[in-house]
């Protein structure tokens, strides 16, 4: 029974981690739970960390495009798309995610090593808090630097651009920023370096919706 509470006490200490580091990345250059992992297992990892303000604008307006086109609009969670995807799971169509860019940066930093089920538990009420302690600015910087952009431990947009087109992500153009954003869902599996038809026709698409992107991240809040 005492071992039991202590095992609790450990994984509560761990839950709550999160939750006083998220104010403190304000700032830094801070390492996601999965690079730490791949590192852990001697996996290749290589991430150069960009600011968002001298990234290619390009880059984050095509990644809001595909990943979370209300990133500007929702608080940590866009309940409607949420709503959207139930409704469709439960009508025997597609089931397909609906992670916002908050939450993906929650699951990134801090929650990698739970199980999926379980890390959604989690992942809600964390997205919640770096959404109210983190400018929407500071978010996106923070996702377009931990994200998984390549298939051999490349993290992040300046390792994502360089292995896939030879040159930083300062320097790209809209159509490599929306093939980089096109490949996030499953970096090993699809290519921007080398785009099957399918990543070339999504690409086009984000390419389209990003110029309709509102620059929120631009403003503190």
């Amino acid at each position: 029974m005492r071992a039991f509470r202590i095992l609790l006490l450990i994984v509560l200490v761990a839950l709550a981690v999160p939750y006083l580091l998220a104010p403190l990345y304000r700032t830094g250059h801070p390492v996601s739970a999965l690079m730490a992992w791949h590192s852990l297992k001697g996996a290749p990892v290589t991430r150069h960390w960009v600011d968002l303000p001298v990234m290619s604008p390009a880059l984050p307006a095509s990644v809001v495009a595909a990943e979370d086109a209300h990133f500007c609009k929702h608080h940590g969670i866009d309940w409607g798309a949420l709503h959207e995807a139930i409704d469709e799971a439960q009508e025997g169509g597609e089931v397909r995610g609906a992670s916002t860019i908050t939450q993906q940066v929650a699951k990134n930093l801090f929650l990698a090593w739970l199980p999926d089920v379980v890390r959604k538990l989690f992942e809600f009420p964390l997205a919640l808090w770096i959404d109210f302690v983190l400018p929407k600015q500071r978010i996106l910087e923070l996702y377009l630097n931990i994200a998984e952009l390549g298939p051999s431990g490349q993290f992040g947009a300046e390792a994502g651009a360089d292995y896939a087109f030879g040159h930083s992500a300062t320097m790209l153009t809209a159509r490599e920023a929306a093939l980089l954003a096109s490949i996030l869902p499953s970096p090993v599996r699809r290519s921007a370096r080398t785009p099957s038809p399918g990543v070339r026709r999504l690409a086009g698409i984000y390419m389209i919706r990003a110029q309709g992107v509102r620059r929120c991240w631009a403003e503190n809040r």
